[in-house]
């Protein structure tokens, strides 16, 4: 009797950064990416905050010319680019801490909890825009 030939084993190989455009992540792959950037983003603009916190406290007329910086509308985007960052940061950490104690793991779970990071992250980012740029 003649053995019948496996098919071939599907071959998994990382990807390089180049790539990443023509591969199709998961929702959740995209929240863990999100997350890193996030964090990063977090990082690099601590300075700028500090910067920003320092100026409000030194004086009245500090306080003033903080008011007029903020004003500016590039300066706007930072600090909605940064609120964005805390907000995704911390709904990703939350989701993150719930896989550790191995809850969220199935392929179901694991996109529910990634739309629940998006759905909860945007619309709060949204309102601190909205406030942000003076809507309300």
């Amino acid at each position: 009797m003649a053995e019948a030939k496996a098919p071939p084993r599907p071959q998994y190989r990382n990807i390089h950064v180049t790539q990443i455009m023509q591969y199709r992540l998961p929702l959740a792959g995209y929240v863990s990416i999100l997350h890193r950037v996030s964090g990063a983003l977090m990082f690099v603009l601590l300075p700028f905050v500090l910067y920003l916190f320092d100026r409000s406290l030194t004086s009245e007329l500090a306080f003033g010319r903080f008011q007029a910086l903020t004003s500016h509308w590039f300066v706007k985007l930072l600090i909605l680019a940064l609120a964005w960052a805390y907000l995704h940061h911390f709904c990703a950490g939350v989701r993150h801490l719930f896989m550790d104690k191995h809850m969220w793991l199935e392929k179901g779970q694991a996109k529910s909890s990634a739309v629940a990071v998006f759905a909860v992250s945007l619309p709060l980012t949204a309102l601190v825009a909205l406030k942000l740029f003076g809507v309300f």
